[in-house]
């Protein structure tokens, strides 16, 4: 007896733009509730630019006590504190895509009838948005050290923070997409952020450096996400024009000062086309 078998159809629904915006807005969504659920590692992304801040910078500033009248060094480094902020937050919840890939949640949304390219946005802009909320919490000590809370100056900050926490994440997203283990990418996160931070000027002012320092700052793509920032604060100080001159120098390119405007749009480029390469990347990867 012959028995006719009939396969069954399965429909699988076609890409669109709004299947790609809603892949968008459900891995932001699930970046939030992983950092918001997750109390250890807030207070964890917390405590290192708190000690930087409040206890190296007291440290550091009875050093330099008398060269910087009416200025303590703390509200120097409060800039540099809040982009070491938002870098490493930004960072680990990059990380997450390791995550994802060793415990198989990676593997289901790729499935998805959405392209590769929505989820790395998803998770960049998840990314900067829980580096942006982190460094809010640095943004409320701002009283503690000098810096006023002007309406302006906040909003300018959380700007730039944002913009910072897009590049250093899609930096981040970029590097985890060809790796295999936890262990790998976190070696790697510490032998790129820690030099990039370390010449950045978020600890020690960019003037009167000897020139083979001062050229790895200016080659230094972090150098441009912090001198905005310490820009917006020390426009709301009332500080000596000399002290000013050597806290907040800005940056140069040789005889060029580089406007704030063009140091934000190098972050911005530099955000997007790391965001391209992790997309190209992850979809090689998989």
């Amino acid at each position: 007896m012959n028995v006719a078998t009939e396969a069954i159809g399965v429909r699988v629904p076609v890409r669109s733009t709004g299947h790609d915006l809603r892949a968008i807005k459900i891995v932001l969504h699930r970046e939030m509730l992983r950092f918001v659920n997750d109390r250890t590692r807030m207070l964890s992304m917390l405590l290192q630019p708190v000690l930087w801040l409040f206890v190296m910078g007291t440290g550091l500033g009875s050093l330099v006590r008398g060269s910087i009248p009416g200025v303590d060094y703390r509200t120097f480094m409060y800039p540099g504190m809040i982009s070491m902020t938002v870098i490493m937050t930004g960072m680990f919840s990059a990380a997450s895509i390791v995550w994802d890939r060793e415990f198989g949640f990676l593997r289901e949304m790729l499935v998805a009838p959405v392209s590769r390219g929505a989820i790395v946005v998803g998770k960049c802009l998840g990314g900067a948005l829980v580096a942006t909320g982190q460094g809010v919490v640095i943004l409320a000590m701002a009283g503690l050290v000098g810096v006023p809370y002007s309406p302006t100056l906040i909003i300018t900050l959380l700007a730039e923070m944002f913009l910072a926490a897009f590049t250093i994440t899609a930096f981040g997203v970029m590097l985890a997409a060809r790796m295999k283990n936890m262990q790998t990418f976190f070696g790697l996160m510490q032998m790129a952020i820690m030099p990039m931070m370390f010449l950045s000027g978020a600890m020690f002012p960019l003037a009167n450096l000897p020139s083979w320092l001062h050229v790895l700052t200016v080659v230094n793509p972090m150098t441009y996400a912090v001198d905005p920032m310490r820009e917006a604060v020390f426009s709301h100080l009332d500080v000596p024009a000399p002290v000013d001159a050597v806290l907040n120098p800005g940056v140069r390119w040789f005889d060029f000062q580089v406007p704030v405007a063009l140091e934000l749009g190098l972050v911005a480029a530099l955000g997007l086309a790391l965001l391209a390469v992790g997309i190209a990347q992850f979809r090689r990867a998989e």
